[in-house]
């Protein structure tokens, strides 16, 4: 036997922390696989009479009947994305919280692996794992759809080219994980506020984690008039695609009518230098850290529940 051999693998506590998180929060597979299922029941419900409809669609100009087209596609990917952030915030409110409930954390507590590491672990699930699986089920579930829309307007004698001119794969694929990546920064705040909360929180994260903002936006509007904190709360829940996205740049789901301007699709919506540009993504970011770090100081001194 060689000295080589015989020298123990290296201990990986971050990773082994990740793959503890992934064991006990099923839900983050689950929730969005069944909603993947869902949608395409829906697709295939939808299927009936796809060929004359397809056949219309025909008469519009490329790029009208590309977002017409397209239009499976994006309800899939923001039926799933919706899903994975949901997911993503309640894993966020019960990663603390649950093992100060059950009193595992003086079990995890008792092993060689520090707060940070145990709390970048689960910081790592809702920033990157959650995105991953989303991308995965995204570009599974449009696979499908793209292959069943093939075959059925085959058999409904419609060219099989027509399904594919939304675009080439591989561009599709840039402009999804684009769109991931940016969600997942300019969401990094919320998620570390969560984390935050579940770790102090004694009962109701959800709660402690919701009231507190929404209560501010209720004390300006009425204290000052004003609505600024409920626009910058909006705006941090929901305008990744605004400041990430070239303007207007969102695929509309109604029948363009006239001459009305096409937005832009594929790479070309795509407007990193806007996005890395924006302030608040910066300032969301050094939020998240500072948040991050409270979650681990408060883990370190927060007792079992």
């Amino acid at each position: 036997m060689t000295a080589a051999s015989t020298v123990p693998n290296k201990v990986q506590p971050f990773r082994w922390s990740v793959r503890r998180e992934l064991w006990e929060h099923r839900s983050i597979l689950i929730a969005p696989v069944a909603i993947a299922a869902v949608v395409l029941v829906g697709f295939l419900i939808s299927t009936a009479g796809m060929p004359g409809r397809r056949v219309q669609t025909l008469q519009l100009d490329a790029a009208h009947q590309a977002l017409v087209m397209g239009q499976p596609y994006a309800f899939a990917d923001a039926a799933i994305t919706a899903t994975v952030v949901i997911v993503a915030w309640l894993y966020c409110l019960s990663a603390m919280f649950n093992e100060r409930r059950d009193r595992s954390i003086l079990f995890w507590k008792s092993l060689p692996v520090s707060d940070l590491t145990a709390t970048l672990a689960k910081a790592m699930v809702p920033m990157a794992i959650i995105p991953a699986v989303a991308f995965v089920l995204i570009a599974v579930t449009e696979g499908l759809i793209l292959l069943l829309s093939t075959l059925i307007l085959a058999a409904g004698g419609v060219s099989l080219a027509t399904p594919w001119t939304i675009g080439s794969v591989a561009e599709q694929g840039v402009v999804l994980a684009y769109g991931l990546v940016c969600l997942s920064l300019w969401l990094a705040p919320v998620y570390a506020w969560f984390l935050a909360v579940s770790a102090w929180a004694k009962r109701t994260p959800f709660l402690w984690a919701v009231l507190p903002p929404v209560a501010l936006c209720l004390l300006e509007k009425v204290a000052f008039g004003t609505t600024r904190l409920a626009s910058l709360l909006a705006d941090r829940l929901t305008g990744s695609e605004r400041h990430a996205l070239v303007a207007h740049a969102g695929l509309q789901f109604q029948m363009p009518k006239g001459p009305a301007p096409v937005p832009p699709s594929g790479l070309a919506s795509l407007d990193p230098g806007k996005f890395l540009s924006t302030p608040g993504l910066w300032i969301g970011l050094a939020v998240a850290a500072g948040l991050t770090a409270l979650a681990v100081w408060l883990r370190r001194r927060r007792d079992p529940l």
